[in-house]
């Protein structure tokens, strides 16, 4: 089947499907036995994101299940400062862990030269993966967005309240600045080259954009991803991008109007009938669902999935959650989810 004609694609160019694509964030992960069993036999997390056998089965794994319209890479958003030859590494239990950035010297260690061959399996994956999804089924590559990125390679992992990292900003924002453009950069070049080897969108997760003021998100969360977009357009017009500005509340205007991408994720707190009014007449949407009303199930899920498809579903708009499926998700409940939205 042609790129043009998969159901996703379609959604993602401003059509109204005959029924909404479905994919899920983090779909390839831990509430499946087979991907438990796959990661074990990995040598750490890395391994598994880096390995092209491996990787290609976790990410085949959900469409094998499920059947779902789209199928994402599986990798990790800290490969890229990984490739700029920053020290990554995953705690189990705990999760990433990275050398923090403590000064701008500490930048200068960092090099593009050999982003293409450190992400060289990455590739790999993609490529095989084009060749094995069924012919219906959209692949999608992806990468952190710029802020989310820098956030944990200054925080040195995950955070509460991002105090360095936005100290550093607020403090020395040429700098900071200077950071954020060597990521723009190597996320550009990641992005395209994604799409060379087979991915047919990409997806940029700006995790963390939530907890800036405004002035600080365009600065530091839409510019940079604008400049990514913009990018990826000169070199591939017709490939869609989404773009997901996790918590930004009704800045999410801004970002369907002047961010460039073709799609917004929606995180679970927007109201579906804002979305519709404010955002769908710009952008597809894609969303919402809260992960945690899948692992409940029962009637509040039926009704929640009943409302998003009866708000979002008379425009251009694919199903998804409004964040990571959470690996306590019974399958069962996933499995009722596809055939309601199916249904």
């Amino acid at each position: 089947m042609k790129t043009e004609n998969k159901l996703m694609i379609r959604a993602l160019k401003g059509e109204k499907t005959e029924r909404a694509p479905i994919w899920l964030m983090r779909q390839a992960g831990r509430f499946l036995p087979e991907y438990r069993k796959t990661r074990a036999s990995a040598n750490g997390f890395l391994d598994l994101c880096y390995t092209p056998d491996l990787a290609v089965e976790v990410t085949m794994q959900p469409i094998r299940r499920f059947g779902f319209d789209a199928s994402i890479v599986f990798s990790d958003i800290l490969v890229i400062p990984h490739a700029l030859g920053q020290k990554v590494w995953f705690e189990e239990g705990v999760g990433p862990k990275l050398e923090p950035l403590k000064s701008i010297k500490d930048l200068e260690k960092l090099k593009l030269d050999n982003l293409h061959t450190h992400m060289a399996p990455v590739y790999e994956t993609l490529g095989r993966l084009k060749e094995e999804l069924p012919k219906e089924t959209t692949l999608i590559g992806f990468a952190g967005a710029p802020w989310t990125v820098v956030s944990y390679m200054i925080e040195g992992g995950s955070s509460k309240d991002y105090a360095k990292a936005k100290t550093w900003a607020y403090s020395r924002p040429e700098e900071f600045d200077r950071i954020i453009d060597l990521i723009v950069d190597a996320t550009t070049l990641y992005l395209i080259k994604q799409i060379e080897n087979g991915a047919e969108t990409v997806q940029l997760f700006d995790s963390w954009a939530g907890i800036w003021p405004e002035f600080a998100l365009r600065r530091w969360c839409l510019e940079p991803c604008k400049r990514i977009i913009a990018g990826i357009k000169s070199v591939y017009p017709d490939v869609p991008v989404i773009l997901f500005p996790r918590g930004v509340g009704d800045s999410y205007k801004f970002f369907a109007k002047e961010s460039g991408a073709d799609a917004l994720g929606l995180d679970t707190t927007l109201s579906t009938e804002w979305a519709r009014d404010h955002l769908q007449p710009h952008v597809t949407v894609q969303g919402n669902l809260d992960p945690l009303l899948l692992v409940a199930g029962g009637e509040l899920l039926d009704r929640s999935i009943e409302k998003i498809l009866s708000d979002l579903s008379d425009g251009p708009f694919i199903f998804n959650l409004g964040h990571g499926i959470v690996p306590q998700t019974p399958i069962e409940n996933v499995e009722h989810m596809l055939k309601r939205v199916r249904g």
